[in-house]
């Protein structure tokens, strides 16, 4: 376990520096799912992330000789803004090594803070082995992005702020990528409430702690491109992975399509803006990824850094995903009259059509007749499959596209 102390001197470290994020009940979630659910918004923290807690504790814990010469590290773009945020604040030069697919916002935010940006690498690990190379060359100070006891206890603030609002907390549900959030929390509140189950998720295209644990050591997980860039490293700590084995009650992985529905979940029902690796902890308890769960459970939204084109691809994804959104591929005789007896019919299922394409020059096709293709706004699956059937019904070759 984390020494408790260095969480408890992290908290009056950053008493005044930092926001002591929203706690907030949801009721509609709390009905769905029939047990209470709070989101501790860290969503809603200076520079959208938690990450500004680690960054921070870390850098005012050291003398102020050894950041003479700046300091260096590597991240896939919360890290990063966290960093860029604390130099600025303690005055000294921050470099930033990110990923060359780190979104637009988050290299753009980073650099507002004043931190100089490198973008190299395919992910974030090649990106940290270059940060500690030229931090070597340099002299400047590396602030690690999880691993590290300073860090971690920065993160761990998060776990005291809980306890504090909710002491008969049952769960709480935490995103891991490196491990130091978790790493962190867990440390903090196994300490006076050993009795609370703590729950880590993890994006099932980038497993490293849940692949770990399972392998019985740290190992290097294979990472396919996520919504949840946030998280997806594909090495945990060192120092991270020994708490979470031995204190953390499970790890459980979600699909992109159920992250994808869990942020589109939080815009609509808590009016709360959240990024993929946010959401992972709501997508997990939607889609019972926990068992036999059940008294007050906390949902930690890790960060709200999303950019606007990942925004439109997600709330697409998501409404695919909850049945809100469909496309369908329509062949029709290409003679007048046919579009609009499609439009009619589909108007007799109730379904919005809110895309229509008509193509009657397409060499796959036969002469004489055109393809529609459709996106329409529905009301769920027995809808979706109301509208298909019928379609089917009044003779047409439907397809639907995915």
């Amino acid at each position: 376990m984390l020494d408790y102390s260095l969480i408890q001197e992290a908290a009056d470290r950053l008493k005044k520096r930092v926001r002591r994020t929203e706690l907030i009940h949801s009721h509609h979630f709390s009905d769905t799912l029939a047990y209470p659910i709070y989101f501790k918004c860290e969503n809603l923290q200076r520079t959208g992330s938690f990450k500004i807690r680690g960054a921070l504790n870390f850098m005012t814990s050291q003398p102020r000789e050894s950041l003479r010469n700046g300091v260096i590290t590597a991240s896939a773009g919360n890290h990063a803004q966290g960093v860029a945020f604390s130099a600025d604040l303690l005055g000294v030069k921050a470099t930033v090594y990110m990923p060359e697919a780190t979104p637009l916002q988050k290299v753009l935010a980073t650099r507002d803070y004043g931190a100089e940006v490198v973008l190299t690498g395919k992910n974030f690990d090649e990106a940290y082995a270059a940060a500690v190379q030229a931090g070597k060359s340099s002299g400047a100070l590396f602030v690690h992005p999880f691993d590290d006891p300073l860090v971690m206890a920065g993160q761990g603030t998060i776990g005291l702020e809980v306890l504090e609002e909710i002491p008969d907390l049952a769960n709480i549900l935490v995103p891991i990528g490196g491990g130091g959030l978790i790493a962190g929390i867990v440390s903090a509140i196994k300490e006076t409430h050993p009795h609370v189950r703590v729950i880590g998720v993890e994006s099932a295209a980038a497993p490293s702690m849940h692949y770990s644990l399972k392998k019985g050591s740290i190992m290097t997980a294979p990472l396919t491109v996520t919504l949840a860039d946030g998280i997806a490293v594909k090495r945990v700590g060192k120092k991270t992975y020994p708490i979470v084995r031995d204190l953390v009650d499970e790890v459980v992985l979600v699909e992109e399509e159920e992250i994808a529905q869990a942020i589109v979940a939080l815009l609509e029902r808590t009016k709360l803006l959240v990024e993929g690796a946010g959401a992972v902890t709501l997508a997990a308890l939607l889609n019972q990824r926990v068992r036999d769960i059940a008294g007050k459970t906390v949902c930690v939204l890790s960060g709200g850094n999303i950019d606007v084109k990942t925004i439109a691809l997600v709330v697409e994804r998501g409404l695919l995903a909850a049945g809100r959104y469909l496309k369908l591929k329509v062949e029709l005789d290409d003679v007048p009259g046919s579009l609009a007896r499609l439009s009619a019919d589909i108007a007799e299922t109730r379904a919005n059509i809110s895309l229509i394409t008509h193509d009657r020059r397409s060499k796959a096709l036969p002469i004489g007749r055109a393809e529609v293709l459709l996106e329409l706004e529905t009301r769920g699956f027995d809808h979706i499959q109301q509208v298909v059937g019928y379609l089917n019904s009044q003779g047409y070759e439907v397809e639907v596209m995915k």
